[in-house]
C-alpha cells in the first residue's frame, strides 16, 4: 500500500490535530504553514463563570451568524482589497502559487510517478502520472489520471483532493479521498488507475473521518462511524471492522473496538504487507489521549488482536525488513525518551508477553527523531541538530542495526519525500530561508543522492542574511529563532518584524524557503522571525511535555521573549513588531497579545483557537484535552482561564488592531473561535478586523488562487500595522 501525495501515517488517515505548518507551495504536500503597564500573567484574575453572549456565533451555518460574517467580511475587503497595494500583492501571489515552474510534487506508484497539480487552469486539481525517467527532465510527459475541476463540475460539488491510497503490489486500486469544500470529513471511492475511473460498484465510504486500509484487494479494515453515534466525543471513529466487497457497512464484521471515552483522533488500523506485497498482520492503534496510545496486533489481519507490550506515549512509525518501527516519547523498558526502537514482527506473533524490542537509535540532547519512513529494504530516519536536517540510513543486518549518513546538504532543512516500496529509493527536499526548495533522489542502498530539480528563486535573497539568536525566557530557559533580514538593517529599532510562532503538538518549525514572505515582505523591507518555542518538536519529547496543561504559560513567556530580544538588539521596536500563529499558533498570538499588548503593533490569528474553555466542546477540540486540559475539571479550568485569549480580553486596554481570519468549512479549529473573539473586540470598541473564507477548510487546500488572496490581504494587513 502505498499513499499518494499525503503525509503522515500509512494507513488513510484523513483528519488530524490542530498542528499546522509552516506552508510551502513551491513542494505541495511532498515532503509538508504571522500601550498599557505589562501585564503579569500571573496577575490576570480569573474570570468568573458569566453566560457568553456570542455563542450564537457557534452555529456554523446560523442565518445570524452568516449575516455577521458577510458583514464583517465587507468592512475587511474594504479596508484590505481597497488599499492601493492588495492588487500588486494579489499578482505577485497569483504568480507564486500558480506558477507553472513549480516542483511538481512526486509520489512513487507502480514503478512510476504520480503527481497532484494545481494552477490558474486546474484550481481544483489534477492527479497525473509520468515515468521516473520522464519525470527527471526539464519537460515530464505527464498523463492525466483524475481531473478534479471536471469531477467537481459533472457532480455539481465543490470536491477537494485529499489524497489517495493504493493496494500493493501493483498499485492499480486505489482509495481517492474527496472533500467537500475542504473539510477534513471525507467521501471515499475506489478508483481503477488504469481505466481511470471509479470501479463501478467498489467500495465507496460515505462522508466521515474515516481511518481505512486496504487489507487484500477485497477487503478493507475500516474505522467509521458504522451506526448513528459511534464516535468518541472528539467526532472520532472507535471501532474497526474488516469490510468485504459488495458489503454495506452495516455487514462489516468487527475487528477490534475502543471506547467512546477515548481521546485522540481516532482508533486506526494499519494493513502490514512485506516487500512482495503479502499480508502479515494487522496493527491497531488506539488513542486514549491527546498523545497516549495502545498497539495491538492482528496476527493475521482476521483474528482477534492482542496488545503490544509498549508504554503509552509511544508512536508507530513504519513496518521495515520484517519490523514494526516505534518512537518512545517517554523513557520505558531500559529505554530513554525520543529512542527509536524495532520490534520483531513474527517475534510478536510467537509470543507477544515474550517479545523483546530492541533500540535502534537514541537521540542525544540537541538531537530530535523529526520524521521516519522506509523503502523496500532500509528504514529512514529525518534528524533535526540544532534545528537543522540530516538523514540517517539504518539496516538490519544478522540481527544487528547499523547506520550511515546520507549526502546531502548540510546546514539546511530537510523532508522526507515519497519513498519506494520496490526498491530503495525515495525523494528528499532541501530547503532554506534564502535557499529555493530542490528535490533529490536518493538511493538508500548506496547512501547517495542527486539532485533532480530546483525551484527558481521568487525573490531577490541576495540582499538577505540569516542568524540565529537565543532569548532568555521568563524562567531562564533559552529559546532559539532564526531571523531573516536585510544585510542593511540599521539597528535602530525600525525594521518592521513578523514574528511566527506555534509551540505546540511536538511540531517542529526549522527554516524553510516561504516565498510568499520574501517577495511581498523581505523586498519591501520587513524581517522575518521563527521562533522555536517550547511545545515543539525541536529538541525532542521534552521540549514539548514540558509546557503541556499548567505549564502552557512558558510557552507564551518564551515567544514574549523573543519579541523581548528583538528589541534588546535594537532590531525591531513594539511599534514595529507583529505575530502571526494560526491553529494552535491562534492560542499562542491571543494569549500573548491580552498578556503582553505593548510588545506588539499587528497580531495575525488565523484559523485559531481562543476560547479554550468551550474549546473541548467545539469539532475536534476534545481530543486536545492531552495538550491543554480539560476545561470541564475545575482545576483544570482554573490554569487555562489564566492565559485563555477569549476570556482575559479586557476593558480600557489599548490592544493592537488585530486581524482575525478563519474558514467557514474548518471542521476541525471551530470558526466559533475567531468569530466570537472578534464579536468580543467589537463589543469593547477595540479595532480589529475579521474575514472568514467560505472554503478550503483548515488546510486551505481548495484552490491556489484562494491562497494568493488570503496572503496578499495578510500582507496588506501587516504593512498597514507596521510600515505605514
Amino acid at each position: 500500500m502505498r499513499n499518494l501525495l499525503l503525509t503522515g501515517a500509512a494507513a488513510l488517515t484523513l483528519a488530524a490535530c490542530a498542528t499546522g505548518s509552516a506552508e510551502d507551495p513551491n513542494v505541495g504536500c511532498c515532503p509538508d504553514l504571522t500601550t498599557p503597564p505589562q501585564a503579569e500573567a500571573s496577575a490576570v484574575a480569573t474570570p468568573a463563570p458569566a453566560e457568553d453572549p456570542f455563542l450564537w456565533l457557534e452555529e456554523v451555518q446560523g442565518k445570524r451568524a452568516l449575516a455577521w460574517v458577510a458583514a464583517q467580511n465587507a468592512k475587511s475587503k474594504a479596508a484590505l482589497e481597497g488599499d492601493p497595494r492588495y492588487q500588486t500583492f494579489l499578482n505577485e501571489a497569483l504568480a507564486i502559487f500558480t506558477a507553472t515552474d513549480r516542483i511538481a510534487a512526486p509520489g512513487f506508484r507502480a514503478d512510476g510517478i504520480d503527481n497532484f497539480w494545481q494552477d490558474k487552469t486546474h484550481t481544483r486539481g489534477l492527479w497525473r502520472r509520468t515515468t521516473l525517467d520522464s519525470y527527471s527532465t526539464a519537460s515530464p510527459k505527464w498523463e492525466s489520471v483524475l481531473d478534479m475541476d471536471a469531477l467537481g463540475k459533472a457532480e455539481g460539488r465543490p470536491w477537494v483532493w485529499k489524497g489517495a491510497n493504493c493496494l500493493d503490489p501493483d498499485e492499480r486500486l486505489c482509495l481517492v479521498a474527496l472533500s467537500d469544500g475542504g473539510k477534513d470529513a471525507v467521501e471515499v471511492r475506489e478508483f481503477d488507475t488504469r481505466s481511470k475511473s471509479f470501479v463501478q460498484g467498489g467500495f465507496r465510504i460515505p462522508e466521515g473521518k474515516h481511518r481505512i486500509d486496504w487489507v487484500d484487494e477485497n477487503t478493507l479494515a475500516v474505522a467509521t462511524e458504522f451506526a448513528k453515534g459511534e464516535l468518541t466525543t472528539s467526532g472520532y471513529p472507535f471501532i474497526v471492522k474488516l469490510l468485504k466487497r459488495g458489503q454495506t457497512l452495516d455487514q462489516a464484521t468487527e475487528l477490534y473496538r475502543g471506547s467512546a471515552a477515548d481521546g485522540g483522533y481516532g482508533v486506526s488500523p494499519e494493513a502490514l504487507h512485506d516487500k512482495d506485497g503479502k499480508l502479515q498482520g494487522v496493527l491497531i492503534v488506539r488513542p486514549t489521549g491527546t498523545f497516549d496510545a495502545e498497539h495491538y496486533l492482528s496476527a493475521d489481519g482476521r483474528s482477534a488482536p492482542v496488545r503490544v507490550p509498549l508504554p503509552a506515549k509511544a508512536s508507530y512509525q513504519t513496518f521495515v525488513d520484517g519490523q514494526l518501527v516505534f518512537t518512545l516519547e517517554e523513557a520505558w523498558g531500559g529505554f530513554q525518551q525520543g529512542a527509536l526502537i524495532a520490534y520483531d514482527l513474527n517475534a510478536l506473533k510467537r509470543d507477544t508477553a515474550a517479545a523483546k524490542p530492541v533500540l535502534i537509535f537514541q537521540p542525544n540532547a540537541r538531537q530530535a527523531v523529526e520524521g521516519v519512513t522506509s523503502t523496500k529494504n532500509k528504514l529512514i530516519v529525518h534528524l533535526m541538530e540544532d534545528v537543522k536536517g540530516a538523514v540517517d540510513v539504518w539496516d538490519l543486518q544478522g540481527g544487528e542495526w547499523t547506520v550511515r549518513r546520507m549526502d546531502l546538504p548540510k546546514n539546511a532543512s530537510i523532508n522526507l519525500g515519497s519513498a519506494s516500496g520496490s526498491s530503495d529509493r525515495l525523494f528528499v527536499s532541501v530547503q532554506g530561508f534564502l535557499q529555493p526548495t530542490s528535490l533529490w533522489l536518493a538511493d538508500a542502498e548506496k547512501g547517495t543522492a542527486k539532485q533532480v530539480k530546483a525551484l527558481p528563486a521568487r525573490f531577490d535573497a541576495s540582499t538577505q542574511t540569516v542568524e540565529q539568536f537565543w532569548a532568555t525566557s521568563k524562567d531562564g530557559t533559552k529559546i532559539p529563532y532564526f531571523l531573516v533580514r536585510s544585510k542593511s538593517v540599521p539597528m535602530d529599532g525600525s525594521t518592521p518584524v513578523l514574528v511566527y510562532g506555534y509551540g505546540g503538538f511536538q511540531v517542529s518549525k526549522p527554516p524553510v524557503y516561504l516565498p510568499e514572505v520574501g517577495k511581498l515582505w523581505l523586498e519591501r523591507g520587513g524581517a522575518y522571525v521563527i521562533a522555536n518555542i517550547r511545545g515543539g518538536g525541536e529538541f525532542g519529547p521534552a521540549w514539548h511535555q514540558s509546557v503541556l496543561r499548567e505549564n502552557r504559560q512558558k510557552s507564551f513567556d518564551d515567544f514574549a521573549a523573543v519579541q523581548e530580544d528583538l528589541i534588546a538588539r535594537k532590531i525591531s521596536s513594539s511599534r514595529r513588531i507583529g505575530i502571526y500563529g494560526r491553529s494552535n499558533g491562534g492560542v499562542l498570538t491571543t494569549a500573548v497579545m491580552t498578556q503582553r499588548p505593548e510588545l506588539m503593533n499587528a497580531v495575525v490569528v488565523e484559523s485559531p483557537l481562543v476560547d479554550m474553555l468551550r474549546y473541548h466542546k467545539l469539532s475536534a477540540g476534545a481530543s486536545w484535552t492531552g495538550e491543554y486540559g480539560d476545561p470541564d475539571n475545575p482545576a483544570d479550568a482554573a490554569f487555562i482561564a489564566k492565559y485563555s485569549g477569549y476570556q482575559n480580553l479586557r476593558e480600557g486596554v489599548r490592544y493592537p488592531k488585530a486581524y482575525i481570519t478563519t474558514n467557514t468549512k474548518d471542521d476541525r479549529v471551530h470558526p466559533g473561535h475567531a468569530r466570537k473573539y472578534a464579536a468580543k473586540l467589537e463589543a469593547m470598541g477595540v479595532p480589529y478586523l475579521y474575514f472568514e473564507d467560505t472554503e478550503g477548510g483548515h488546510s486551505y487546500d481548495a484552490a491556489p488562487t484562494k491562497n494568493a488572496e488570503r496572503w496578499a490581504r495578510h500582507y496588506v494587513y501587516l504593512s498597514q500595522q507596521l510600515m505605514d
